[in-house]
C-alpha cells in the first residue's frame, strides 16, 4: 500500500505525502536513513530524497540508539523492529529524550494500563497510530518535546493573561 501513496503539493487533495519543510530537513533525514544502513538496517521500501521531497519509507532492523529511532524524525519514515517481549518493546519505545505520543496495537488492557504508566509520552494511543489527534483533546509531549499542551483550552489560555485580585477588607 506504501508504494501506491501520491506525493506531491499539499494543495493537491490527491496528495498523500508533500515535500517535508525544506530541502535541508529532507537531508536530515537522508543522512539518518544512511546511518541506519551503514549500521546493519534494511531499507525495505523508499530511502531517496528529490530535493525536499522523501519517499516514503520503510527500514527495519535499526540500531535503536542512532537518531533514527531515538529522536524525532517528523518524515515519512517507519521502523520497523522486533522485540522480545512487552517490557522491551516498553523500553524500545521510551529509549529516546523525546515523548510526544506513543502508539501501540492491543486489546489487553493490563498491558495498556502497563504502557500507560511506563511510557514518558504525552498520549498513549492505543489501536492507532501514534499522530491520531482531535482538536479538543490535550496533545503535546513530555521530556523534550515541546512546551506546553495543543487544543482548544490550551489555546484559549495561551491567549490569555491570569491575573489575580485578593482582597483583605477585615482589617
Amino acid at each position: 500500500m506504501t508504494k501506491e501513496l501520491k506525493t506531491g503539493s499539499p494543495l493537491n487533495e490527491e496528495t498523500d505525502v508533500a515535500p517535508m519543510i525544506s530541502e535541508a530537513e529532507a537531508m536530515r533525514i537522508e543522512g539518518w536513513v544512511k546511518q541506519a544502513v551503514d549500521g546493519g538496517a534494511e531499507v525495505l521500501l523508499g530511502g531517496h530524497r528529490h530535493g525536499a521531497f522523501f519517499e516514503p519509507t520503510i527500514i527495519r532492523d535499526v540500531d535503536p540508539k542512532l537518531p533514527l529511532c531515538s529522536k524525532e524524525a517528523f518524515a515519512p519514515v517507519v521502523v520497523v523492529g522486533s522485540y522480545n517481549s512487552f517490557d522491551e518493546a516498553l523500553s524500545l519505545i521510551d529509549n529516546s529524550e523525546y515523548g510526544l505520543q506513543a502508539g501501540i496495537f492491543t486489546r489487553d488492557i493490563e498491558a495498556i494500563f502497563k504502557a500507560y504508566k511506563k511510557l514518558s509520552v504525552g498520549g498513549l494511543i492505543v489501536g492507532d497510530i501514534p499522530t491520531y489527534r482531535v482538536d479538543n483533546m490535550p496533545y503535546g509531549g513530555m521530556k523534550q518535546s515541546g512546551m506546553g499542551r495543543e487544543g482548544i483550552k490550551y489555546a484559549m489560555e495561551e491567549m490569555m493573561e491570569i491575573k489575580t485580585l485578593i482582597l483583605r477588607l477585615n482589617r
